[in-house]
């Protein structure tokens, strides 16, 4: 079974909280985190990769700490139509989803690796990434 991808937003007061240790240690779950913006006393966002037997538990674990949870449900994909495999989105793409292929030079997109920051859509020239919800 393929982990879940899901979206954590912590409020000021849970960002300072041992959270992901309490999935591993408490629930047994396997956690990737994918990306990652929090400060301690400040709002956060998580997006990450979990997965075990315990995973209901878990995510109720997080609801009840008082941490939203949301499935990753957007997805990015290439209009390979459109591209020219330019390479003004690789630089910008924090998860290495989007990268050159070498000797021949062509951008090539995983979207298995992708956490949908939209930075590549704000960086086509051509417009050929696009967001599916």
């Amino acid at each position: 079974m393929a982990p879940h991808k899901i979206v954590l937003r912590f409020s000021s007061t849970t960002s300072d909280r041992p959270i992901i240790y309490h999935l591993v240690k408490d629930y047994d779950l396997v956690v990737n985190i994918v990306k990652a913006k929090i400060n301690p006393h400040l709002e956060g966002t998580m997006v990450l990769d979990l997965d075990g037997e315990r995973y209901e538990e878990g995510i109720e674990y997080l609801r009840n700490q008082g941490i939203t949870v949301h499935p990753l449900n957007q997805e990015v994909v290439r209009n390979n139509d459109r591209c020219t495999s330019c390479g003004a989105c690789t630089v910008h793409c924090p998860a290495g989803a989007l990268f050159m292929e070498r000797p021949s030079m062509e951008v090539k997109f995983n979207g298995d690796k992708c956490v949908v920051c939209l930075h590549c859509l704000k960086v086509c020239p051509l417009r050929a990434m696009e967001v599916r919800i």
